[in-house]
């Protein structure tokens, strides 16, 4: 199985098969479809439980070799992981078997880091193959501007655009983003996240830009959600690594790429016992899975986890299809998955700001655990899972909750509801005094189009 060829097919159904590369260097599939590995590798029981004792570029080198062993030298891929992945991943325990996993290290402090520092180095490697060139589109809610800007910064044959609702990032998160220029061009957009991200859509089904090569680096991008699987595999290892010791996840959700990287990884093997779905009010994912009606929220609702402000997750077409549905990019369910196996599987949950903050005060004041929006959406999602489920052996159940961005993210937050101010990574805080550029534009794709044309 190790050895079969990897083959990736758009949800959309109406476009060819492609490998690794092109759906990479793609992005989205012509059809408006996302890309989906057509046969997903499964680890044998013994070589899952050799994972254990590895560091983080060899877990991820194992994993991701397995999709990309024909495509790439190992020995390049290793490279590339141990050049990406030079930051801690502190995983920490905080009563019986509850542990959370902070993947706030990476060089912006958010999540993001892993999927966009692995997926540019890929794209130079391919790029420069042939000596080409692509200009990248990114919609962003916060974290995934910040990680994809710095990435990508300053490597050659790539050219950025972000765009980023302008009321809905916090300060430092829009300086990550607007202090970097050279190659990253950014834009402030009078809207939601849902906003910029159509715009994206809209110009790769626009064919008056079909002379300029355009790909994406949000989570429709697969090359986004396979390096996301990893440090799952990398969590279960180093907590367990026995085949028969299944893992709860709890994971903060809002266009669900995450969630998607994770589904792949259970596809492949990893003994996952149910993924929390842990939203914010736009709960439109937790009412779908218990009604099966599915029913965009526009506009998304404004909430403190504001990465998570998503009314209509694109994975969501991702996580249908691994159930054997199919959804459209207008969220219209063409064919129904298979619900029930969803249900037993997944459980989703909707976590409101009060409730937030509440988890914030008291997970801090219980335990010593600071936690900022996102965190602290994953944690209370858990613990609704656990009182909802409830177990006998429980104290011996592995419970890993996600982090998915520091706190000092959110410092203005944090000290209202702890009332001190979290210390800042240096990575992070030499943002402050930096000069920004951007470009204000309001929410009209030929306002859009017409500067991608004019600067290309």
């Amino acid at each position: 199985m190790r050895n079969k060829s990897v083959t990736y097919y758009s949800t959309n159904l109406r476009s060819p098969k492609v490998s690794f590369r092109e759906a990479l260097l793609k992005g989205l599939a012509p059809d408006g479809g996302l890309y989906m590995p057509g046969n997903i590798p499964e680890i044998p029981a013994d070589e899952l439980e050799a994972l254990s004792g590895k560091n983080y570029p060899e877990v991820a080198t194992d994993i991701l070799g397995r999709f990309l062993f024909d495509e790439i030298d190992r020995d390049e891929l290793y490279n590339i992981c141990v050049n990406a992945y030079r930051f801690e991943i502190p995983i920490e325990k905080v009563h019986d078997r509850n542990y959370l996993m902070r993947l706030d290290h990476g060089p912006t402090a958010s999540f993001k880091d892993f999927a966009a520092l692995l997926m540019g180095r890929l794209m130079q490697y391919y790029l420069k193959i042939d000596d080409q060139h692509i200009t990248i589109l990114t919609a962003t809610s916060g974290d995934t501007g910040s990680a994809v800007a710095n990435a990508f910064y300053d490597l050659e044959n790539i050219r950025v655009i972000i765009l980023f609702p302008f009321k809905e990032v916090t300060e430092l998160q829009r300086k990550q983003m607007t202090t970097l220029k050279k190659n990253i061009q950014v834009f402030a957009i009078d809207g939601k996240f849902d906003d910029c991200q159509k715009l994206v859509k809209e110009a790769f089904m626009d064919t008056s830009l079909s002379h300029i090569r355009l790909s994406s680096a949000n989570s429709i991008n697969i090359g986004r959600l396979l390096p996301q699987s990893v440090y799952y595999f990398y969590a279960w290892s180093h907590l367990s690594g026995k085949i028969d010791d299944q893992v709860v996840f709890s994971v903060p959700s809002g266009n669900l790429g995450n969630l998607s990287g994770g589904l792949i990884a259970r596809e492949m093997g990893l003994p996952v016992k149910c993924f929390v779905i842990s939203t914010n009010e736009n709960d439109e994912v937790p009412v779908f899975l218990k009604t099966g009606n599915y029913a965009k929220i526009s506009p998304s609702k404004n909430c403190i986890s504001s990465a998570m402000n998503v009314g209509h997750p694109s994975n969501l077409a991702r996580i249908i299809a691994l159930y054997g549905g199919k959804m459209n990019e207008s969220g219209e369910i063409i064919q129904v998955p298979d619900l029930q196996k969803m249900r037993k599987d997944l459980f989703a949950v909707s976590i409101s700001d009060v409730k937030t903050k509440e988890t914030i005060a008291n997970c801090y004041r219980q335990f010593g655990l600071l936690l900022e929006p996102h965190g602290a959406v994953a944690w209370q999602g858990l613990k609704e899972y656990l009182k909802q489920n409830p177990d006998p052996d429980a104290e011996n159940q592995l419970c890993i909750s996600l982090e998915t961005a520091h706190p000092a993210k959110f410092s203005n937050e944090i000290f209202r509801i702890l009332n001190f101010i979290p210390s800042t990574p240096d990575s992070i805080g030499s943002k402050s005094d930096q000069e920004e550029e951007y470009v204000s534009l309001n929410n009209n794709y030929n306002l859009f189009r017409n500067y991608i044309l004019k600067n290309s």
